[in-house]
């Protein structure tokens, strides 16, 4: 299969996947590397909120024999998928730690420093992702009581959190140089989803930000022997510039060379 028949191929079977962005499937960083690993032939049943109508329609894209999907803690709905499910934070009991806001895939949680958060319960998924990060285990999960999306909403809503990952990711990359504290979602391929958003029409495009080289701080040692070097090549050099003497051009040569070696740590 050439590159670009593979690529077509990834976002094909992106489109069908409910972009919560979960990692239920063992990959860490959602739909879309899950998307690239089965193109490339890993089994096409392994997405749990999905469930048996994303393994299906996974078989027939693929024109492979169907598999049952992997199954969930969460019972069926009336339309084969697992229950629908929303993260709810107890409020009264939030510290404003922020943690669960950077673990977010699609930006659902608002709050501050500090301050009470809160879950946009419309626009999460139910990943779970904001559960392991609280320290103080306030964060429940609840049934979706609203009705079952039709196709078309569905399909307008997984448009929707792809793109709101793909900007979340976007944000997260131009903050990583400054970020302060510790990271609590593992580093995303930022490399791999920034190839595709520039394919796709309806996603913010990813820029790579570059780190920049860290300066390297001498330890005592080495900053008195190199200004101990830089005294002795300009007390040789003054010597030599008055009276040529190969004895003391090879050691001034041997202190330059050292000189460098070190300027270059």
């Amino acid at each position: 299969m050439s590159p670009s028949a593979q690529h077509a191929l990834i976002v094909q079977i992106d489109q069908l996947l409910p972009q919560t962005q979960c990692g239920l499937c063992g990959h860490r960083d959602g739909c879309l590397p899950y998307a690239k690993s089965i193109a490339e032939g890993e089994e096409a049943n392994k997405c749990v909120p999905g469930g048996q109508p994303v393994a299906d329609a996974l078989a027939a894209l693929l024109k492979r024999a169907p598999l049952t999907a992997e199954p969930s803690v969460w019972d069926i709905q009336a339309d084969g998928r697992p229950q629908r499910i929303k993260a709810v934070i107890r409020e009264d009991e939030c510290i404003g730690c922020t943690k669960c806001i950077s673990a977010c895939p699609v930006d659902a949680i608002i709050g501050s420093g500090k301050l009470m958060h809160s879950i946009l319960t419309d626009l999460c998924t139910g990943c779970e992702l904001c559960i392991p990060p609280c320290p103080v285990d306030c964060i429940d999960l609840v049934a979706d009581t609203k009705p079952l999306p039709t196709t078309d909403q569905r399909t307008a809503e997984q448009d929707d959190l792809r793109q709101r990952y793909y900007a979340h990711i976007q944000r997260e990359e131009a903050r990583r140089l400054s970020r302060k504290g510790p990271i609590v979602r593992a580093e995303i391929d930022v490399e791999f989803f920034a190839q595709f958003s520039q394919a796709l029409n309806n996603v913010p495009v990813i820029t790579l930000t570059e780190k920049p080289k860290e300066s390297t701080t001498l330890d005592a040692k080495t900053t008195i022997e190199l200004a101990k070097l830089r005294t002795q090549v300009k007390k040789l050099e003054k010597q030599l510039s008055v009276r040529a003497d190969e004895s003391k051009q090879a050691q001034l040569l041997a202190l330059q060379q050292r000189l460098n070696e070190l300027q270059d740590i």
